[in-house]
């Protein structure tokens, strides 16, 4: 069943979603050559408490982090390891929650390494903007899988796969609400958009196939075929004036 936020609950969220986007630019900002994804981990920690919020995913259906690193074929829900460094010519996605005050927000950005493939540079660019070509069919009166086609034909139009496997959310006083939010569709179809939803819309996009398989620590999923994958997201309400974005750092 959709929860439909009112007007004061989408002014908390949005309170809680610039934190979170802040905290993610000085994340992507931290990442760079030579750092263990445990570092970025402990960095995210340090923020939390900067800002006096709470790491969304730590404890989560038992998940062992406070953020969810991905690097490079790393589709989604890479665990940060002390071990785990990160290279020159990587891509590494950040997927990151906070919780304050009985509601959740959820962001994800990939950032580049230093110098990384022109393909590389491709796949990150169209993720991006798909996931924005999404949030413009966010809408009154659009149906759900308007926006799962907007995201799925920018996608491919740039030669990319859309991951069949994971898909966005409702959000707000659970991490993960209804609706799911698949980043592939019909226009035209799912349920009808109405002002006061609030969604988690979240392109996962790969450079070859879209099948994925999980690792051995259970969470970890990677591209089947061992090509590289990107990872955007925004936590979004739809309101009377249209898609508002709740983590953004100009909100």
């Amino acid at each position: 069943m959709v929860e439909l936020k009112s007007d004061s609950e989408i002014e908390k969220l949005a309170v809680l979603g610039k934190i979170t986007a802040m905290i993610v630019r000085k994340l992507a900002d931290f990442v760079k050559a030579g750092i263990s994804t445990k570092d970025v981990d402990d960095y995210a920690n340090e923020l939390c408490r900067h800002y006096n919020v709470k790491p969304a995913f730590k404890g989560y259906r038992g998940y062992p982090a406070s953020i969810c690193i991905s690097v490079n074929d790393e589709v989604v829900h890479g665990i940060p390891k002390a071990d785990r460094i990160i290279r020159e010519g990587d891509i590494v996605s950040l997927d990151f929650g906070t919780y304050m005050d009985g509601f959740y927000s959820d962001m994800a950005v990939t950032v580049p390494v230093e110098t990384v493939t022109e393909t590389n540079k491709s796949l990150i660019k169209a993720t991006k903007e798909a996931l924005y070509k999404g949030i413009e069919k966010a809408v009154v009166g659009n149906r759900l899988q308007d926006i799962s086609y907007a995201i799925q034909k920018h996608v491919e139009k740039n030669g990319f796969s859309v991951v069949r496997a994971f898909v966005g959310h409702g959000i707000g006083r659970s991490l993960h609400e209804d609706p799911q939010v698949p980043n592939f569709g019909n226009p035209g179809c799912g349920i009808k958009l109405k002002a006061g939803m609030v969604l988690a819309i979240e392109p996962m996009v790969n450079a070859g196939s879209y099948d994925v398989k999980i690792k051995e620590d259970g969470w970890t999923a990677v591209t089947a075929d061992g090509k590289m994958s990107a990872h955007f997201e925004h936590t979004v309400a739809i309101t009377n004036n249209g898609p508002r974005i709740l983590t953004d750092v100009e909100e």
